[in-house]
């Protein structure tokens, strides 16, 4: 298989993380390829910050770090916090 279909694996405290690299327009397909969970889109690049578009069901649960952690501490539903 190709270097460049590979991802990099670094490890953290709280175990391994999968880091790839893609451009504006690539995917990452999460599941099964041939029966997906959903899709992370790359929409843009700016600087230091990059724009992701989340194609998933509705019924997964797709929060911000801080929103999930709050939601999590004090137990308040997400769209309160929006």
């Amino acid at each position: 298989m190709p270097s460049d279909l590979h991802g990099r694996c670094t490890f953290y405290k709280e175990g391994v993380m999968l880091a790839l690299t893609r451009r504006v327009g690539e995917e990452i397909v999460v599941g099964d390829p041939r029966n997906p969970i959903g899709v992370i889109r790359v929409v843009e690049v700016h600087g230091d910050k990059v724009r992701l578009g989340f194609d998933f069901p509705k019924d997964v649960e797709i929060n911000r770090r801080e929103l999930a952690e709050a939601k999590r501490r004090e137990g308040v539903a997400i769209e309160d916090l929006l």
